[in-house]
């Protein structure tokens, strides 16, 4: 009996520690099951988390790069390529910087760029924003652009870009002209430059000189009216499309880019040369988009005598002239303002050797010569001029200083055959500030007319002066309606839709 009892106890303990095991084997798997479940949740989250910050890091750094081939040319063996380049942020957010690189040849130059930090490493082009471009906010772009010197002609294909120290998948904009040889470049710029019908250039081609007259491509007598920059070294936002598109709205046909060469941040006086290239290049291909002229001005001003930087000018006229020869709508103006004492002698001694430089590469383009006594005496120049076609010398004024004396002097230069352009006047005193004469204005308007003289009215900003075309606080840069613009501008507009 004991024994059997003691059996029953044995197989009841035996069957206890069983279900002991048993239940304990399930807690455990029941824990490493749990364990399992919340890892994989966590998995999850973690990837949910990624991929949504993948999503909303890509939605940030949703960008577009488009790098254009915008022009190019041959000179003395060496093969220049303009591009544009344009980045747009498709994305959510503000970039706070920018780095393009582009694999370019390994015998390139740079020769001129602008709207950033250009540096050459080898085959590598790398363009860093500046601070007044590096914040693009969302739907918005900016441009930028550069010249590249090489020994054969050049198509940049290679190119990548970062945007806030992270590198994005680009949607790339190539310009089929990029696979062109330059020949068939420089004939396909040209068409587009220059056969857009309805506008100035488009009707009138290229223009020329015939006795005293300015004569379009057909022989007809054709009159250049319009408007300047101020020095694009102060003012540079007003350069662009859609600014210079109100004017010729208004009835302009002609932009002059004046550049500065001794004045604060001057060309030859610590200004960035090749970020003031860079606005002379975006001014001409934005005139030449709306199908208007345009006039290169190397404005000398307190440098009072253009030998003083003649070097320079000629270095400058050189790279523009071998630029835009093949284009049938820019005009050079050599030299703005000679003034303090320098001769029509000097003068002349100066364009007789900045002409054939000029003359090298544009063999028809219209080159303007300033006078002595900030380009009043063209009388002066009547007596002895400059031996060449296509050659128009300069005469300004400004209404409230300058009456019969100085338009005595242009109608003696006239009758004289000197043919006349007038490339820079307003209606107020010679500083460009003071009170408006309307009488005077009038005047000078009556001796335009009778003789078909081309005028440019002073000045495209809103500086607080006289002068000025835009109201002083106006902050506008384009879309110019003629509530934005001052007395001045208001009687020029009015004067450029008669």
């Amino acid at each position: 009996m004991n024994k059997k009892k003691t059996m029953i106890i044995a197989t009841f303990i035996i069957m206890a520690f069983i279900i002991i095991v048993l239940t304990a084997t399930c807690i455990y798997m029941i824990v490493q099951k749990n364990k399992k479940d919340t890892e994989i949740v966590e998995v999850i989250t973690a990837t949910e988390q990624s991929i949504s910050s993948e999503e909303s890091e890509n939605d940030f750094l949703e960008m577009d790069l488009s790098l254009k081939l915008s022009n190019s040319w041959e000179s003395e063996g060496s093969f220049g390529s303009q591009y544009e380049g344009v980045i747009t942020n498709r994305g959510s957010e503000e970039t706070n910087s920018w780095e393009v690189s582009i694999v370019v040849p390994n015998d390139a130059k740079l020769s001129d760029s602008w709207n950033g930090a250009y540096s050459v490493d080898g085959t590598n082009l790398t363009i860093k924003s500046v601070e007044y471009n590096a914040n693009i906010i969302p739907g918005q772009n900016i441009e930028f652009g550069f010249i590249l010197m090489t020994n054969a002609p050049c198509n940049l294909e290679d190119y990548a870009l970062k945007v806030s120290g992270k590198e994005v998948a680009l949607h790339k904009e190539q310009d089929s002209k990029t696979e062109a040889t330059t020949e068939e470049v420089t004939e396909e710029t040209k068409k587009e430059k220059t056969i857009e019908k309805g506008t100035p250039v488009g009707t009138h081609g290229r223009l020329s000189v015939k006795g005293v007259d300015l004569v379009d491509e057909k022989g007809a007598k054709y009159q250049l009216k319009g408007i300047s920059t101020h020095g694009i070294n102060w003012f540079p936002d007003y350069v662009n499309d859609e600014a210079f598109a109100s004017w010729k709205g208004f009835g302009a046909n002609v932009i002059r880019l004046a550049m500065y060469t001794a004045d604060y941040n001057g060309y030859c006086s610590g200004g960035s040369q090749e970020q003031l290239k860079g606005l002379i290049d975006k001014g001409v291909e934005a005139a030449t988009n709306q199908g208007m002229y345009v006039i290169i001005d190397w404005h000398i001003l307190n440098d009072n005598n253009p030998n003083q930087n003649k070097e320079e000018a000629k270095k400058f006229f050189k790279e523009m002239s071998g630029k835009y020869k093949d284009y049938t709508n820019v005009l050079y103006e050599i030299c703005n303002e000679p003034n303090g004492g320098t001769t029509w002698e000097d003068v002349k001694s100066y364009a007789e050797e900045i002409i054939p430089i000029i003359r090298e590469n544009d063999k028809k383009g219209i080159i303007l010569i300033g006078t002595p006594t900030w380009s009043q005496d063209v009388d002066l120049a009547a007596k002895n001029p400059v031996k060449g076609e296509n050659l128009m010398y300069v005469a300004h004024f400004y209404a409230s200083t300058h009456k019969d004396n100085i338009r005595s002097k242009v109608k003696t230069a006239i009758d004289s055959g000197l043919p006349v352009f007038i490339s820079e006047f307003s209606i107020c005193e010679a500083s460009g500030d003071g009170s408006l004469d309307y009488g005077e204005a009038e005047e000078w308007m009556k001796l335009i007319r009778k003789y078909n003289l081309s005028y440019i009215g002073w000045n495209l900003s809103n500086k607080n002066e006289a002068s000025s075309l835009l109201t002083s606080d106006n902050a506008k840069i384009s879309g110019f309606q003629e509530g934005d613009l001052s007395e001045s501008g208001k009687w020029l507009k009015e004067q450029l839709e008669k």
